[in-house]
């Protein structure tokens, strides 16, 4: 696996002094799920918590299921072309080193940003 690059501060003022709106986003429904930071680029959105704990469990990716029915092709029909991957997702936290949550999410030490 592969850590997806992240929207340095670099990059986010290289989108504004373009004149460009950087594609980063949140995501909150009526049910209160929520997921801190989604990231759009080359038409995947890879999902990103910020926790301040060293360890916090398999929990703190628990919301990203979310995105899901973005990559169905039936929820599209004739629309494919809005069809969207799921990226990478990472856990921004106080741990150590990078290690991963399960097979598609990351734990990544602040440190390392």
């Amino acid at each position: 696996m592969v850590w997806p690059d992240i929207l340095t501060e670099i990059d986010y003022k290289s989108y504004l002094n373009a004149g460009k709106e950087p594609p980063v986003f949140y995501y909150r429904d009526k049910d209160r799920k929520e997921i801190d930071l989604l990231l759009y680029q080359n038409g995947v959105l890879s999902p990103i918590e910020i926790k301040k704990s060293a360890s916090p469990g398999k929990t703190a990716v628990k919301n990203f299921h979310v995105l899901e029915p973005v990559t169905r092709e039936s929820a599209f029909g004739d629309l494919e072309s809005l069809k969207v991957g799921i990226g990478t997702g990472s856990v921004v936290c106080m741990a150590n080193d990078l290690l991963p949550v399960d097979e598609k999410n990351w734990y990544v030490p602040v440190w390392l940003i």
